[in-house]
């Protein structure tokens, strides 16, 4: 494998450096480079990857199945029903005093909108359920 050394300000590079524009009639040939670098610390001094990825491996091969079409819909109606209770001005107060007496238990939720996804999706298992 090619090994460069880069210039200290292109020292980290991550994310995607050119992107596949879909509507080009020559997507087909076009590549998308992404570039990757961990910040975890190894002994390796290898910390970054570059991939090239291609239109094919952008696009479906197989349907959805009726599993995954459930998350996708499950997903959909509790983002809706969080992001409908951040802006309840009604709620804000007490979802905040429940929010911050269990942000510091053993398994209690870090941030306000995971803690309220948590509450809307047993919400919503609930009533898909009972």
């Amino acid at each position: 494998m090619a090994k460069f050394t880069a210039a200290p300000l292109f020292e980290v590079v991550s994310g995607a450096l050119n992107r596949i524009n879909k509507k080009s009639p020559h997507a087909a040939d076009q590549k998308m480079v992404l570039t990757t670098h961990r910040k975890a610390p190894t002994t390796s001094p290898d910390c970054s990857r570059v991939y090239l990825r291609g239109l094919s491996a952008v696009s479906r091969t197989t349907p959805v199945t009726e599993s995954e079409q459930a998350v996708r819909t499950k997903f959909a109606a509790v983002s809706v029903a969080v992001n409908t209770r951040i802006k309840d001005s009604a709620k804000i107060p007490a979802d905040t005093e429940a929010f911050k007496a269990q942000k510091d238990l053993a398994h209690g939720k870090k941030t306000m909108r995971s803690y309220l996804w948590s509450l809307e999706s047993a919400s919503y298992d609930a009533a898909l359920n009972g």
